[in-house]
């Protein structure tokens, strides 16, 4: 890391130690522990892209399925909706497996023609009927099962930390499934496929209630670190934060906070040295090499195919991970929270604006962007109001100037993305 990397991430620390000192440490804390989910998220976008050159729009989608990861290890079972229908959604999900193993089976066993065809046809038909057979009676004893609080399976009961790779886990299955299809497809293709799978993938989890609760969201996701109100109850704690002159509440919150950004960053700092080290070895070297110019590095032997493939499924665990933590912080799984343009849009541009191909590039765009996504709806707030204060009351031009403070997230968001574009394309700290 040169000087000049170093200043960028001092400038960054200062914006957030600014925003501790004019307006409070929970926001500053908040906005740290965010931007080291935003920097993992960006690195595993920058693996897929700064690597290998796969535009992978469907980023969202990964990170639903790690927060889906993290409620199926750590929520506890609900014990009557299992004994409602828990078995036969098993069995249904196996009936469903088997039949497209065996559609499969006969594609590739039985000689090609139309016999082949309408083989496999019947199998899947038959398969599918006989999967919804199963599988629908079960769902609605599932989900009839108090519905106000539950109306799902639940998870395993686990420490929640085991859900953020098992949510990892999840986008790796999902990966290896969409990169089969997809990954032989043009840059262009690939994006609208996996835009259009990521769509399905929140579909399903808004839809499926009886695996997240769909739109009722799910609530009291356990917490690796002490709860505020058993804090503000622990005379010890109570007695350390006024010796410290800090309101027991305020203390609370803000320790809290420092636990999860202890663990956050523990995650990043591995995440960051292995990839770092990945970088840098001969696989690497070919990784950069299959993405400047892939048909010069197939004609040197290298499967290019196979390549792209695991590099898809290694930015995804890591955009899984960075799903498992996010809906950990949370304390919730919220499907309909998850916007694949819209958030999607907004880690691409962590990824260009850091620099594409740079490890630490994508970690600086997470924290600098993030920072600048919270910050600027406010900073527009206090400008607009200051701008029209000499305006009068009821004045049309007042009232749509204040109303436009709404808009400055994604204007300045475009702004930043253009100035960068046209003074340093390659990012703020550039691939070397």
């Amino acid at each position: 890391m040169t000087k000049r990397d170093a200043s960028l991430f001092l400038l960054v620390a200062l914006l957030i130690l600014g925003t501790g000192v004019f307006q409070s440490w929970n926001a500053a804390l908040a906005i740290v522990n965010m931007g080291l989910i935003s920097a993992i998220m960006a690195l595993g976008v920058n693996m897929q892209w700064g690597y290998a050159g796969l535009f992978n729009v469907g980023v969202m989608g990964f990170v639903a399925l790690g927060g889906l990861g993290a409620v199926l290890v750590s929520m506890p079972p609900v014990p009557e909706a299992w004994s409602a229908g828990g078995t036969r959604v098993l069995l249904a999900l196996a009936v469903g497996a088997g039949a497209l193993v065996a559609a499969v089976t006969a594609w590739k066993r039985m000689a090609k023609g139309r016999v082949r065809g309408l083989a496999v046809l019947a199998i899947l038909i038959v398969g599918f009927f006989a999967y919804r057979a199963v599988f629908d009676p079960a769902v609605e004893a599932i989900e009839a099962v108090d519905p106000a609080r539950t109306g799902y399976l639940g998870g395993l009961g686990l420490p929640i930390l085991l859900g953020w790779p098992v949510g990892g886990l999840l986008a790796a299955g999902a990966a290896w499934l969409i990169g089969k299809t997809a990954l032989g497809l043009r840059s262009d293709y690939l994006a609208i496929a996996t835009l259009g799978i990521a769509e399905i993938i929140i579909a399903v989890l808004k839809n499926e209630d009886w695996l997240s609760r769909g739109v009722k969201n799910v609530n009291g996701i356990p917490r690796p670190v002490p709860y505020e109100i058993d804090l503000q109850n622990s005379a010890g704690f109570v007695a350390r934060a006024e010796a410290w002159g800090i309101d027991p509440v305020t203390a609370s919150t803000i320790f809290v906070k420092l636990c999860y950004m202890g663990l956050f960053a523990l995650v990043l700092l591995g995440l960051i040295w292995l990839s770092q080290k990945a970088l840098n070895s001969p696989w690497g070297r070919m990784m950069r090499a299959i993405r400047d110019n892939e048909v010069a590095a197939e004609a040197m032997g290298k499967d290019v195919k196979a390549r792209h493939l695991q590099i898809f499924i290694l930015g995804s665990i890591v955009c899984g991970i960075a799903g498992a933590m996010m809906t950990t912080l949370d304390g919730q799984l919220t499907p309909s929270s998850y916007q694949p343009l819209r958030f999607t849009f907004l880690v691409w541009v962590m990824v260009i604006v850091g620099g594409s191909g740079n490890n630490w590039g994508a970690v600086l765009g997470g924290f600098l962007i993030w920072f600048l996504w919270v910050q600027v709806e406010p900073f527009g707030n206090a400008l607009m109001g200051l701008i029209t204060s000499g305006m009068a009351d009821g004045s049309a031009l007042k009232a749509h100037l204040l109303q436009s403070t709404a808009h400055m997230r994604l204007l300045t968001m475009g702004v930043i993305l253009l100035l960068v574009l046209r003074f340093s394309p390659r990012g703020l700290i550039p691939e070397r």
